[in-house]
């Protein structure tokens, strides 16, 4: 049992937070302006790799440098915005797709013209594990796991007890109803763009904590963040970070050995698990486990 949890379990936490952020913030962004952002993934590697020119340029440790992450990545999104997505709002859900992905590619060739291709890290120091109720647990997965409820508890705040956040829920719902009500639609675009930027810019420097730097990081992780959205119910934050979760939990556990100490399935095959979810729940519940946001 101890094994499971420690070399299973926790991880899976860890991988299933990291998605949860990723995937909240596809969802406000689905959900408030009706677009599946494919640049998404490519602001959480800028994020990261912002993350890691604030440590290293300044000496400050990963942590104290997600504040110059989230600091890269929204005015990133914000510059989107203004120049490619709101002047093709109207045009057909296809043509702002094509721009999201070449906004995409943009962003990942900032990134290799800035810091190359090769894989870096923050450069952790070796931490003893932690031993919690008999388990030994890795320092940075602790922090990790409490930053991303950290911030689900920050954003229950907003969309719960702020007039912004109701502005965003209004607009979720009914956005033409929430114009004519005189809801402030192009400051609510702009506040949701931001807290997803924020979300995804903290995700990536999760993510590269827990493993490597890489440009294409962000894009490797798309897929089971628009899967996890899905699961939850496209449109719905609190769903999206509920299907992070479960992702995460079942890539990490499904190469855990079940029968004769050989994995259910190969470590290399984990990431088909997110194609095998989406798929599944296209099928059996389009919809997903939520609908809506709230």
């Amino acid at each position: 049992m101890a094994e499971l949890i420690t070399f299973y379990l926790v991880p899976g936490l860890v991988l299933g937070a990291i998605y949860a952020m990723s995937a909240t913030g596809l969802s406000l962004v689905y959900g408030v302006i009706r677009f599946a952002n494919f640049a998404h993934g490519d602001l959480m590697g800028l994020g990261a790799y912002a993350a890691l020119a604030a440590s290293q340029g300044l000496g400050l440790s990963p942590w104290a440098s997600i504040p110059f992450a989230a600091a890269a990545t929204v005015p990133a999104a914000l510059a989107a915005d203004v120049l490619f997505y709101a002047r093709l709002r109207r045009s057909l859900p296809a043509v702002l797709l094509i721009s999201s992905f070449g906004t995409a590619l943009m962003l990942r060739a900032v990134i290799y013209l800035a810091f190359g291709p090769t894989p870096q890290t923050f450069g952790r120091a070796i931490v003893p594990p932690l031993m919690l109720w008999g388990l030994r647990i890795q320092e940075r997965h602790v922090w990790i796991i409490a930053g991303a409820a950290a911030s689900a508890a920050v954003l229950h705040l907003i969309l719960a007890r702020t007039r912004a956040g109701r502005a965003m829920r209004a607009m979720a719902d009914d956005p033409d109803l929430a114009r004519i009500t005189g809801v402030p639609t192009e400051a609510v675009i702009r506040l949701t763009w931001t807290i997803a930027a924020v979300l995804v810019a903290i995700a990536g420097v999760f993510l590269g904590l827990d493993t490597q730097l890489t440009p294409v990081m962000g894009f490797n992780v798309l897929l089971a963040s628009f899967a996890a959205a899905i699961l939850g119910g496209i449109g719905r934050p609190w769903g999206a970070a509920l299907g992070g979760l479960i992702l995460g939990l079942a890539e990490e556990c499904s190469s855990y050995p079940v029968v004769g100490g050989a994995p259910l399935l190969e470590p290399s095959y984990k990431s088909a698990v997110a194609f095998a979810v989406l798929i599944v729940t296209l099928i059996a519940r389009p919809q997903g486990l939520f609908r809506g946001m709230g």
